[in-house]
């Protein structure tokens, strides 16, 4: 009886663990996946570049802010998905890259609750900025949306894989992407059982063979966030044509100053307008 009193006392224990971690995933879980910072701290205009102010809407009722920064030649239009972090000031150094680099027109903004844009992240929200954002780039630019290369970072790789299974584009980039939340879960936390408990997916290995266009994913050998095996899982499931680049001694954040990003993209680019 005492054996089976003991029992029954840790598997009561183990159950009040798991309703308490429950209740934390579902308290602070948007806490550990999003990391917006409100305050822009740089522009273009502070690399040298042109650029307009856009404010737009979402279909459900948001303003988001974001920037229309023109090419030189108007042979590509990027619009640009950024990662979990921050905001889109963080990445004028990329901005004035591509500029000064590549010749090309970018439009990047701020999901919900990033910058100066409206509400708060969730999976969903982001999803539904991503197709207005896809309205605002083909205003500001004058192209198509089938004429616009969708540039996903980290977490916004997997917000252009979803656009892309339902919004016809020209081509679509990867950067540092993953298969899923809860196998970056896995790959971080593997010690405590949270994959299962979560409510976001962000599921892009599901989603990939979707996409009807070509396909460039870019990791750093060296990612230290995003580990390789997950990138190139994803890339096995997705229908060609499609290439795969590792970029020497980059890790997660870095990529875009190694040797070799320029070049890969470069070439992707060019390969779209032949």
């Amino acid at each position: 009886m005492a054996s089976r009193s003991r029992w029954a006392a840790r598997l009561l224990f183990v159950l009040v663990l798991l309703g308490a971690l429950y209740a934390g995933l579902v308290i602070f879980e948007d806490r550990f996946i999003y990391f917006p910072t409100e305050e822009i701290t740089a522009t273009p205009a502070d690399a040298g570049l042109e650029f307009e102010e856009v404010y737009f809407d979402t279909d459900d009722g948001l303003s988001l802010h974001g920037w229309w920064i023109p090419g030189r030649t108007g042979d590509a239009t990027l619009l640009w998905f950024h990662g979990n972090g921050g905001n889109l000031s963080d990445r004028v150094g990329i901005l004035e890259l591509l500029h000064a680099e590549l010749d090309v027109g970018v439009f990047i903004f701020d999901y919900r609750g990033y910058g100066r844009s409206e509400g708060s992240p969730s999976e969903r929200g982001l999803y539904t900025d991503a197709r207005a954002a896809l309205e605002a780039a083909t205003a500001s630019s004058g192209a198509e949306a089938r004429d616009i290369v969708l540039y996903g970072q980290s977490l916004g790789a997997a917000v252009a894989v979803e656009l892309a299974t339902e919004r016809e584009s020209r081509a679509v980039v990867l950067e540092a992407p993953f298969t899923s939340v809860p196998d970056m879960a896995r790959h971080h936390y593997g010690w405590l059982p949270v994959a299962p408990l979560l409510r976001t997916d962000f599921d892009s290995e599901s989603r990939i063979a979707g996409i009807d266009a070509s396909l460039l994913m870019l990791q750093g050998n060296q990612d230290e966030i995003v580990p390789v095996n997950l990138g190139r899982r994803l890339f096995d499931a997705a229908r060609e044509p499609k290439e795969f680049v590792t970029i020497d001694g980059a890790g997660h954040n870095d990529i875009y100053l190694m040797d070799g990003y320029v070049a890969a993209l470069r070439s992707f680019l060019r390969s779209l307008e032949a």
